[in-house]
């Protein structure tokens, strides 16, 4: 029993918690805010819909924040993730989350009780580098269908789709009203931040979140004809039936482990970050890498039961809320319960939102993922560095996101090893 003890939840989670309830409060406002279209992207997305990407955002958000072992990270459906995903969904159908999302969850929890928490300690700088770029490129990738307005065409890879799915628009006729909305986003997303530093505007309002309102309010003025999010489910949740939906032993076990191996990699390097951003250093503030597995694995098996997808550590939405004055777990607890007030009082609101402005958020995002400036600086560091951040990119981008890191990981020790000698 003694063992399980630093897993459950406990009275030092919640320590600051009375004096600092109100910073808790606006930050998970502000958190939820910006997580709000990118739930209902990420869940688009993947092919599971916007109900499931909100469902993830809201229960696996709060049983992460909960069950987890940062004081700062939220969590939910992710970009990365959806890497993992798609072609999941593409090949087994949305069903197979369901089985998938649950396995990779326990095995997530598993790993916490084995204590393979120091997993991220091991993945050098320069491939979590490539790593990130690799992601945001694909994520880039993916939203070709909904920003064109047109049928994915499969292509295998997610190269490959993106290019055949632009080739198809192109050949059938471009939907140019849905390019204008993603242009329109993507202007409102880059513009309004120097706007409101130039003019020195106190109220923060999250640039993603405004985007989409003023894409919105165009289109239903000028009566654009765009497909948009439409009605979301009038039961936030529903239990799934639970079986395999035809999948293989290994089909299960291959996509199972790479779900668990980034759900565990995406989360923990998400919550030492979040430890760096909050100045965190002595031992009893720092996050703890065996409870946060235990937790996310436990936040992606309900979600993935309750009509959900596999979740993860959200490191731009835990930057929000470091940000935005955290100081406990309670914001991401408040983040989850502003979502759920949020859907169940404005859903006829959100079906009206066009996803080509969705597509355009997430375009935007990846771009600030990718951060060309800071990338450029990376380029010029060693040589070896700036090489293994481009393979590792390369691989994520046109073999897997998984490999990509094996063996950016391998080759660094390697080159490293030899370069000793």
């Amino acid at each position: 029993m003694n063992r399980l003890r630093e897993f459950l939840p406990n009275r030092t989670d919640y320590k600051s918690a009375r004096t600092n309830w109100r910073k808790d409060l606006l930050a998970g406002i502000t958190v939820g805010i910006v997580a709000l279209p990118l739930a209902l992207a990420f869940g688009i997305t993947t092919g599971a819909g916007a109900a499931a990407g909100l469902i993830t955002a809201i229960f696996a958000g709060l049983i992460a924040a909960i069950f987890g072992g940062s004081n700062y990270q939220v969590s939910g459906p992710t970009g990365a993730m959806t890497v993992v995903l798609v072609p999941i969904v593409t090949k087994y159908g949305v069903e197979s989350l369901i089985p998938l999302g649950f396995f990779a969850g326990l095995l997530t929890l598993v790993l916490g009780l084995l204590h393979a928490g120091s997993i991220i300690n091991r993945v050098p700088w320069p491939v979590m580098e490539g790593f990130t770029l690799g992601i945001a490129i694909v994520i880039a990738l993916q939203q070709m269908p909904t920003a064109l307005a047109t049928p994915s065409i499969d292509g295998g890879r997610t190269v490959a789709t993106a290019w055949k799915t632009i080739k198809g628009a192109i050949d059938s006729g471009l939907n140019y009203s849905a390019i204008f909305v993603v242009f329109l986003t993507l202007l409102v997303k880059f513009t309004y931040p120097k706007l409101a530093h130039k003019f020195k505007i106190k109220f923060h309002i999250p640039a993603s979140f405004l985007a989409i309102i003023v894409s919105s309010i165009v289109v239903v003025i000028v009566g654009i004809n765009v497909p948009k999010v439409g009605d979301l489910p009038k039961a936030i949740f529903h239990v799934q039936k639970f079986e395999l939906f035809g999948l293989g032993v290994y089909e299960l076990i291959s996509a199972v482990i790479a779900i668990t191996l980034l759900a565990s990699i995406e989360s923990l390097l998400s919550a030492r970050v979040a430890d760096q951003m909050a100045h965190i250093h002595d031992d009893e503030h720092k996050y703890k890498p065996n409870r946060e597995l235990f937790g996310q694995g436990l936040a992606s098996m309900l979600s993935s039961l309750i009509g959900g997808m596999p979740a993860t550590g959200a490191i731009a939405r835990t930057g929000v809320n470091i940000r935005s004055g955290a100081a406990s777990r309670l914001s991401a607890i408040f983040h989850a319960a502003f979502l759920l007030a949020v859907v169940l009082i404005l859903s006829p609101i959100i079906s009206q939102i066009p996803t080509a402005a969705l597509a355009g958020v997430l375009l935007g995002t990846s771009y600030r993922m990718a951060s060309p400036a800071n990338l450029r600086e990376i380029l010029r560091t060693t040589r070896l560095d700036s090489s293994i951040l481009l393979i590792t990119a390369a691989i994520v981008i046109f073999i897997d996101l998984i490999w990509g890191i094996a063996i950016g990981t391998a080759l660094y020790f390697l080159f490293t090893k030899l370069k000793r000698k």
